[in-house]
Parts: structure tokens; C-alpha cells; sequence
């Protein structure tokens, strides 16, 4: 059987207290959010265990805390990226 494709947007806010979803869903929603993100210039990370979790979580509500790790790391890479290209995000 195959899997169906994920995705979830994130928000985060320097001196918030976690990032937020902002959109997650499967399918062809999971397309668009992607088509979305594309669209804007949006950095996009790949990672089906994370997409699988993020997609659990309600749209607008923070990540759960067993998050915040896995999360952290693709902040500071985006991050990374933004200084990279000199981007203002």
C-alpha cells in the first residue's frame, strides 16, 4: 500500500513559546500546502516521520513538547539558510 503524502506549515515567532501549525493535511491538501510554500518562497523540509506527527497536531495549536527537538533542528537550518542567501524571513 502507499503512503499518503503529508505536509504541515509551521509558524514561529521569536519569544513565542513554540512554533505553531499554520496548516497541515493529507493528500491533495498536502499538495497545495506545498504548492503554497513554493509559491512564497517558503523553505520546505522533507521529513515523512515529522509530517507524520505534525499532522496530528490541530491547525493553530503549538507543537507537543516530544517536539520541540526535531522542530528546533529544522528552525536553525532554515535559519541557517536565510544567513546563507541572505535572506529576511
Amino acid at each position: 500500500m502507499k503512503d499518503i503524502k503529508k505536509a504541515a506549515a509551521l509558524k514561529y515567532e521569536e519569544n513565542s513559546i513554540a512554533p505553531i501549525v499554520t496548516a497541515s493535511g493529507m493528500g491533495h491538501i498536502a499538495d497545495k500546502i506545498i504548492e503554497k510554500a513554493e509559491e512564497n518562497d517558503v523553505p520546505i523540509v522533507y521529513n515523512k516521520e515529522l509530517s507524520d506527527l505534525l499532522s496530528n497536531v490541530d491547525v493553530g495549536e503549538y507543537i507537543p513538547p516530544d517536539l520541540y527537538e526535531a522542530v528546533a533542528h529544522i528552525i536553525a537550518y532554515v535559519a541557517d539558510l536565510d544567513r546563507k542567501i541572505g535572506g529576511d524571513r
